[in-house]
């Protein structure tokens, strides 16, 4: 670890102005860190800078535990987003949380480590993007990833991010399997990341089997990088600079930083800044929808009305359990901290011995409507078509493709053995699990624009939760399938009382209320400059480049068109590298045609 932090602190300088470089990539996250690093590679005559807003944490033992993820949400190593106000949540906003650091988001999730369907990737081509399909984003997503272990699943092992399954499966998640197999599902044990996830399973996790560290895309793909790469932290950029020549089509020369500094760039500027800030650097530009801009008083030099349109996540509710006496969880971990028994713990963890604090979320399952029941999959069908089908995007009316599509997953179970509810951790304490319930292909789709009144400060995210029944109904069904889940043996034995929902709330009427009340973001946000026909809300075509623009590119998760199956770091590692490598043979192709 302070190998690496060494390593990365002599490619890290403060910024100065009216530097070259050849390429510029906005935005130092699970993106951009891994398609720098590719770019310096590939690409060795040429000079790469990556900018990140956020500070280099490389040391920071909130990321690098296992056991700690999720403990710089609300930091100061987080962008602290919120939507508006929620109409179809009563009012209540929803916490937006990025990472701002060196890694981005990677440094800041929950270790999750699966794929979604095969067929969602090929429908990128479908919907009109050449090239991108399963083939090419499997290529990708293997090339990012060094596998320790032996399940036969489809994985890469010479990538840059480490993976395995967890040394330590507490005895709460052990029935899991057998429960949920119990109900129909079948058990999907190493067979899950080739594109086929449906099932009941323990999934890897990014975890660096050397010592026992999260590898993210700062500390596992940055320190192979070439002299040729130079990162820069903690610095701001406000826009996009463009050439006034706009001969040959919109020409990107450099970017400008908050404090009015200017770097130029010879040959492409590169957003990996996410699916919040890519957008909105693009408006910073000049690029969005004119009434957006104009009201913001920033000159349209682009109309491009998909900027920060089309914002997809994942939204999941939490049932929990109190445990029965005898059953350990993770919460004394959570909630003392600083006790005998953690103090104990982190340092077997400090010695590189199996501990607690090696605990990452493992247990999941992936299942269509059908699996829950007929009617169930009937009924939801029934809502999405009569709320999308004939005035629906092609976006909606992909989902409603989905819905047909039996190998497609529309619900997410995860086993945690901890307690992540609504309500609140009680006063008097206690050992808990929770199953959350996710729903992975909403209806509702939302928005991300700069705001009007503060162009520079912090953006109008509108996430549109809740505005069509077939997510409230798909809500209420995870939920009842989840307590389902719970009262099966032989994960029934190990909890005493369920305390969210509880057991007072089983009406449909009553899980609606209590849907309204608690349903959250999974922190999955794509779609915000979505990879589709420009006459489709595109904002980026197949190359990845802003649509009227020579050389100006997005690689992140905004680009995904549609909603995954899946939590989405390994796509975003397969998207960098499928992205690194068009850049790569684009430049190649110029240079042997000069």
């Amino acid at each position: 670890m302070q190998i690496c932090a060494w390593f990365i602190s002599a490619l890290v300088t403060a910024a100065s102005a009216t530097e070259t470089y050849d390429y510029i990539i906005v935005g130092g996250g699970t993106a951009g860190g891994a398609l720098a690093t590719r770019l310096s590679l590939g690409l060795p005559k040429s000079k790469i800078l990556l900018l990140e807003a956020g500070p280099s944490a490389l040391d920071d033992v909130r990321i690098n535990v296992p056991g700690m993820r999720g403990s710089i949400l609300g930091s100061s190593l987080d962008w602290n987003f919120s939507s508006i106000a929620q109409p179809g949540l009563n009012g209540r906003s929803i916490s937006v949380n990025r990472g701002k650091v060196l890694g981005g988001s990677s440094a800041m999730n929950f270790l999750c480590y699966d794929r979604a369907a095969s067929a969602e990737y090929d429908a990128w081509s479908e919907l009109g993007s050449q090239g991108w399909n399963w083939e090419t984003m499997i290529h990708g997503m293997k090339k990012s990833e060094n596998f320790t272990g032996n399940d036969g699943d489809v994985h890469g092992r010479s990538g840059p991010i480490s993976s395995t399954y967890n040394r330590i499966v507490p005895d709460v998640l052990k029935p899991w399997q057998s429960t949920v197999n119990k109900l129909g599902v079948t058990i999907n044990d190493g067979g899950s990341l080739g594109g086929k996830p449906n099932g009941v399973m323990f999934q890897p996790t990014n975890i660096d089997v050397t010592n026992y560290t999260r590898s993210y895309s700062a500390n596992s793909y940055l320190p192979k990088s070439g002299s040729n790469l130079k990162v820069k932290t903690n610095v701001h950029v406000a826009k996009v600079l463009f050439s006034s020549d706009k001969s040959k089509g919109l020409t990107a020369i450099g970017v400008t930083l908050q404090d009015g500094s200017t770097i130029k760039a010879r040959k492409e500027v590169i957003l990996s800044a996410g699916s919040i800030q890519s957008p909105g650097l693009l408006e910073m530009s000049g690029i969005g929808q004119t009434s957006v801009l104009a009201n913001a008083g920033i000159k349209n030099i682009l109309d491009l009305p998909g900027v920060g349109e089309n914002y997809q996540d994942h939204l999941r509710t939490s049932n929990t359990y109190i445990l029965k006496e005898g059953y350990e969880s993770f919460d004394p971990f959570i909630f003392d901290a600083q006790g005998t028994k953690a103090t104990e713990q982190f340092n077997l963890w400090l010695e590189n011995k199996k501990s607690w604090y090696d605990y990452t979320s493992s247990a999941y399952a992936f299942l269509n409507w059908a699996q829950v029941s007929d009617k169930v999959h009937k009924d939801i069908t029934k809502l999405a078509k009569d709320g999308f089908a004939k005035n629906g995007t092609v976006v909606d009316k992909k989902k409603l493709e989905y819905l047909k599509n039996r190998s497609i997953p529309q619900l997410e179970l995860l086993l945690e053995a901890n307690y992540v509810g609504a309500q609140g951790y009680p006063a008097a304490g206690g050992s808990f699990i929770t199953i959350f319930s996710t729903v992975m292909h909403p209806m509702s789709r939302g928005s991300v624009h700069i705001n009007e009144k503060d162009p520079k400060g912090k953006p109008i995210i509108d996430l549109n939760y809740l505005n069509n029944e077939h997510d409230i109904q798909a809500l209420v069904e995870g939920a009842k399938y989840a307590r389902k889940v719970a009262f099966t043996e032989p994960l029934r034995s190990v909890w005493a009382a369920e305390f969210e929902p509880g057991l007072g709330t089983r009406t449909d009427k009553q899980l609606r209320d209590w849907v309204v009340k608690t349903v959250n973001s999974f922190y999955h946000p794509i779609g915000t400059c979505a990879m589709l026909p420009k006459k489709d809300g595109g904002v980026v075509d197949s190359n990845l480049k802003v649509y009227g623009t020579k050389n100006l590119r997005v690689v992140d998760a905004s680009i995904i068109p549609v909603q995954l199956s899946g939590h989405i770091q390994t796509a975003v590692y397969g998207i960098a590298e499928t992205a690194a490598q068009k850049i790569i043979d684009a430049e190649k192709k110029s240079d042997k045609s000069l």
